[in-house]
């Protein structure tokens, strides 16, 4: 694959799969709490043995945000800074308000000695508290805690300082393997996996499902037990591609005799943006891109950058630097001029996730970044998907879910795998449009459109079974809206609005096999 900017009109083929900025609440996968080659957001490492500003990084963002939301609930910034120096960086936020609640309760009651009610000097149950309103009643105590209580239910603590899972289970969560290499990778030297697949979960139909690796607790583990008690396949396409999309998938595809898509697409930013070394600072050591956003910087970002860069020396302060290094690892920033940081632009991102040059154009700026920061990441499901060349040379019939910008569909263009007919379904009608688009100009098979998966019931699917003989292949990722993201009180989990979806996908797969069972 040639590298974006040795020639723009030689940019190769891409793909789909998404996440957010940090500001944005449907942030697909956005968080800096493992800064290695395995965490989500990918390009904020210069490599799996980079040291030094990735911890200060990761801490620093996590500290920040929760300052943040806690000083949005009405606290402090002194009060959320003693929170987070007693608790820890990484304590949960219930447990922060828990804290600073219990702080503010006894420092009124300050007069008792209630060392001994305290628990061990990490963070003051509510027990504290209750028994301080009892030993000193009055007015301001009551209307503090009722205040604190408010605020603890709002924004999903729980008693003693537990917080239930956020998708209502208590289930535990799933460990995310380090490396994230799946199951298998190209070029991968360690052991493969062979499994066994329940018999009710064998194809056909064969079925891909996708989402945010770091979901809320419990999340993957409903998602496996509906899906038959498949173990999922997590793996951040950082090692794939030049930017990070932490994913998991369950399949019912054999994992056995995997190629990936030729020739392999560029694995460090340079290696894929060569025109950005000649202004790269030596003290910028990203070798890779984070998770790719859904929406780009503001132009307050990047004039703040330049600002401070150009009235610092050469080299800048090291808290200049790690000020700059942070926001360019946050944002996905590329040097494009002395001291001038930029947003990659829309086709960068196309390059990045395996789409074809200009697979989006003709849509604003605006959609082709969300478009693509929710999209499949194409070499990663390729992968996957090109065990499919040899079981089905006369080509697939293929029930795509939450289609968006035709990620799996490009995928399997790319394979060489004929799509005899294509049942798609996206609520986005820019989105129909785009993928209506390609379909014409590259395909020849049928391509069927629906709105919502919704409206997709059981006797439709039904007579779609009988009409085309069933299905090869069903596929989607639902929304990841209520799993990732950095308001983390919208994290409803599979509960949510929108990420309540994964339900209709297990319908909607249920469905296609009494169907097929009963032709």
């Amino acid at each position: 694959m040639q590298a974006l900017g040795d020639d723009d009109d030689a940019v190769g083929n891409h793909s789909t799969s998404g996440c957010n900025p940090p500001i944005v609440e449907d942030n697909d996968d956005l968080d800096f709490e493992n800064w290695n080659d395995d965490d989500d957001t990918g390009g904020r490492v210069s490599s799996s043995d980079d040291s030094g500003y990735e911890e200060f990084l990761r801490e620093m963002s996590d500290k920040d945000e929760k300052i943040n939301s806690l000083r949005d609930m009405g606290f402090s910034e002194d009060e959320a800074n003693m929170a987070i120096t007693i608790c820890g960086v990484d304590a949960d936020l219930s447990v922060l308000v828990d804290s600073i609640s219990a702080s503010q309760v006894t420092e009124v009651c300050h007069s008792r000695n209630l060392s001994d009610h305290q628990d061990t000097g990490i963070c003051v149950h509510w027990q504290v508290t209750a028994r301080c309103f009892d030993s000193f009643g009055g007015r301001k105590r009551a209307r503090l805690i009722e205040e604190s209580k408010k605020k603890r239910k709002r924004y999903g603590g729980g008693a003693q300082g537990k917080r239930p899972s956020l998708d209502g289970s208590d289930e535990e969560s799933m460990p995310l393997p380090k490396p994230m290499v799946g199951f298998n990778l190209p070029g991968y030297r360690g052991p493969s996996m062979t499994r066994v697949l329940p018999e009710l979960a064998t194809g056909p139909p064969y079925f891909y499902y996708e989402n945010v690796a770091r979901a809320p607790k419990g999340v993957w583990a409903k998602i496996t037990r509906f899906l038959f008690d498949i173990q999922p396949e997590f793996v951040d396409s950082l090692h794939l591609c030049a930017a990070a999309r932490k994913r998991g998938y369950i399949h019912n595809l054999p994992t056995e005799n995997r190629s990936p898509l030729l020739p392999l697409p560029p694995k460090t930013i340079f290696e894929a943006f060569p025109h950005y070394k000649k202004w790269w600072p030596s003290w910028d050591q990203r070798t890779h891109l984070n998770c790719l956003q859904t929406c780009m910087a503001p132009a307050t970002v990047t004039e703040r950058i330049q600002q401070k860069l150009s009235s610092s020396g050469n080299p800048p302060p090291q808290s200049v630097q790690k000020y700059v290094r942070h926001e360019c690892s946050k944002w996905n920033l590329v040097w494009v001029g002395k001291d001038k940081a930029a947003p990659l632009e829309p086709h960068e991102m196309e390059y990045l996730l395996g789409f074809p040059k200009d697979h989006k154009r003709g849509v604003g700026k605006t959609q082709r970044y969300k478009s693509l920061g929710n999209s499949f990441q194409v070499d990663t499901v390729a992968y996957h998907l090109s065990v499919l060349r040899g079981m089905f040379p006369n080509g697939v019939r293929v029930l795509s879910l939450f289609t968006g910008i035709g990620g799996g569909e490009v995928a399997l263009h790319k394979l060489g795998i004929h799509m005899r007919v294509v049942v798609s379904v996206e609520i986005g009608e820019a989105n129909r449009q785009i993928l209506r688009s390609w379909w014409d100009q590259t395909q020849t098979g049928t391509l069927i459109e629906i709105a919502d998966v919704k409206s997709l019931k059981d006797d439709e699917i039904a007579t779609y079974v009988r009409r085309f003989g069933g299905f090869d292949l069903v596929i989607g990722g639902s929304p990841c809206n209520n799993l990732a993201g950095s308001n983390r009180h919208h994290r409803d989990g599979l509960e949510g609005e929108h990420s309540s979806l994964f339900y209709d996908y297990f319908r909607i797969l249920n469905s296609v096999k009494s169907a097929m069972a009963n032709m």
